[in-house]
């Protein structure tokens, strides 16, 4: 086990706008809160000086307009995040630039960076297909993907992925850290499944002694984090199936799911290309998304 530390002293939440990014707010207020940190609301305005329409009299009064309008985008998310939490310690930034590239560096300076699932698009959409799964792939630290029209339940579980691979030792640690600090449980979900086996070996193989054998490598990555947080109660479910099949049915009774960026490949690979992707834009809860380089081993 390593001992993951997280880098930054604030939660950034990066808004467009959207009810969607709104939704975000509020759970990075809440988040930001329970740390005792700041929050950090930031909006990213793609106008830039060398926009087209900009060297037009037309277009550099269009653009004091579109800048002005998320200056109120700011103010309105400002205003949420204080109605949420009363007394959090809020910032407020609005950057020329676009959004992979703004929040990707401020999560180099984050605990988390936060975002909506979906935005008004246009200028200043945050868009699930675009920003959410390029900051996951990119961020330095982790990135929370707020899914869902309604919050989640405040004592639902925290679900977590686990493939036995090493680099998915800063989810794992992201996730009971998590549970520890909302005293909720962890539901740990290692799941191994492989087209060709189930098409080709399925009369030859001992499925007891490969359910046995998972069952041991899971309990070896749960050994070091379980005596790290005694308080978390762990709910284990093993399974023969797609890992992005069993996160997203225990997302149903979540309130977030923590899988890595990628994993070892193979019968129990997570990729963000694939399992953490499917995961992205399916949970019926927020996501995190934690890479290895998200956090650093003290």
């Amino acid at each position: 086990m390593t001992d993951v530390q997280h880098r930054g002293r604030t939660v950034v939440v990066g808004i467009d706008g959207s009810e969607s990014a709104l939704r975000a707010v509020r759970w990075a207020a809440a988040e930001a809160s329970r740390h005792r940190v700041p929050l950090r609301v930031v909006t990213a305005f793609e106008w830039t000086h060398d926009h087209p329409v900009g060297h037009i009299a037309l277009g550099r009064n269009y653009r004091d307009i579109m800048l002005d309008q998320a200056r109120q985008y700011l103010a309105a998310a400002v205003a949420v995040a204080q109605g949420a939490v009363e007394g959090l310690d809020v910032e407020q930034q609005l950057i020329v630039g676009f959004p992979i590239p703004v929040l990707t560096a401020e999560s180099e300076r984050a605990r988390l960076v936060v975002i909506g699932d979906r935005g008004l698009g246009g200028v200043t959409g945050l868009l699930l297909g675009s920003v959410a799964t390029a900051l996951a792939a990119r961020a330095d630290s982790p990135v929370v993907v707020v899914r869902g029209d309604e919050d989640p339940h405040p004592s639902g579980p925290i679900v977590v992925g686990v493939d036995g691979s090493p680099v998915s030792e800063a989810a794992l640690g992201f996730a009971y850290e998590t549970a520890s600090a909302r005293r909720v449980s962890l539901v740990a979900v290692h799941t191994w499944w492989d087209a060709y086996v189930d098409q080709v070996l399925v009369p030859v193989l001992d499925w007891d002694a490969i359910e046995s054998d998972e069952r041991r490598l899971l309990a070896e990555r749960l050994a070091g984090w379980s005596e790290k947080y005694p308080d978390v109660q762990v709910e284990r479910i093993i399974r023969r199936d797609r890992p992005e099949h069993a996160l997203v049915a225990q997302s149903r009774r979540a309130q977030l799911v923590v899988v890595g960026s990628r994993g070892r490949g193979g019968l129990t690979g997570m990729l963000l290309g694939s399992v953490s992707h499917a995961v992205l834009h399916w949970a019926q809860c927020p996501v995190a998304v934690v890479r290895p380089e998200a956090a650093r081993v003290g």
